[in-house]
């Protein structure tokens, strides 16, 4: 069973008729009980993230998230959900967040870079050094390099451990676009509006 968490700012139907597709088992909750319990998370997200995290705290999903991540349950967060992740943003200075990954989440500011980023944009492996032997990320398993994936952000996660960058997307410099440590997985792509190479890769997440 997977858990699409409900904090009410998500593209929840895409994302669980996505998964549907693909033969999964899939309950959209906002029960904390469901969260800690899940075999596996998704947390989806559109917004900012001051609001995001007011409304997470609102429910009571914070410490069921962060619980059910260090007990090792796959998460896959999506977009904001993997903006949430880190412990900062510069969109609300002043509000914490997961604090799952060590980190913050800032704006493009190239100068005369269009915000925010929207469209299609090539996604490249980047040589992850001291990834403690994991090897290949399982979610990239049949995913070819330089796929092209749907973006729609003006912010992007920045860890501070720079080996957790599983991809990466050049827009008035690179970025990450996927993170990874061991079972937490986390894209600013959308892979429910990616089409063919989308859907494989959230085939491999439902697969784990």
């Amino acid at each position: 069973m997977i858990i699409v968490v409900d904090y009410g700012m998500g593209n929840l139907r895409s994302v669980s008729k996505a998964l549907e597709a693909l033969g999964a088992e899939v309950r959209v909750s906002s029960d904390p009980q469901d969260v800690v319990r899940a075999q596996k998370l998704i947390l989806p997200g559109v917004g900012a993230f001051g609001a995001a995290m007011r409304e997470l705290q609102a429910r009571r999903l914070v410490v069921p998230l962060i619980a059910a991540i260090a007990k090792g349950a796959p998460y896959l967060g999506i977009c904001l959900g993997l903006q949430l992740l880190f412990e900062t943003s510069e969109e609300d200075p002043g509000v914490r967040g997961l604090g799952v990954l060590a980190g913050t989440v800032k704006r493009f500011s190239a100068p005369a870079l269009k915000v925010p980023h929207m469209g299609w944009n090539q996604v490249l492996r980047r040589q992850r050094t001291g990834n403690r032997g994991q090897g290949e990320c399982p979610l990239l398993k049949s995913v070819p390099e330089g796929s092209f994936f749907y973006f729609v952000h003006s912010y992007y996660g920045e860890p501070a451990d720079r080996s957790l960058v599983a991809l990466e997307t050049d827009y008035g410099g690179r970025f990450a676009a996927m993170v990874w440590r061991e079972r937490l997985y986390a894209t600013q792509f959308h892979p429910e509006k990616s089409q063919a190479v989308g859907l494989k890769l959230l085939e491999n997440f439902v697969e784990l």
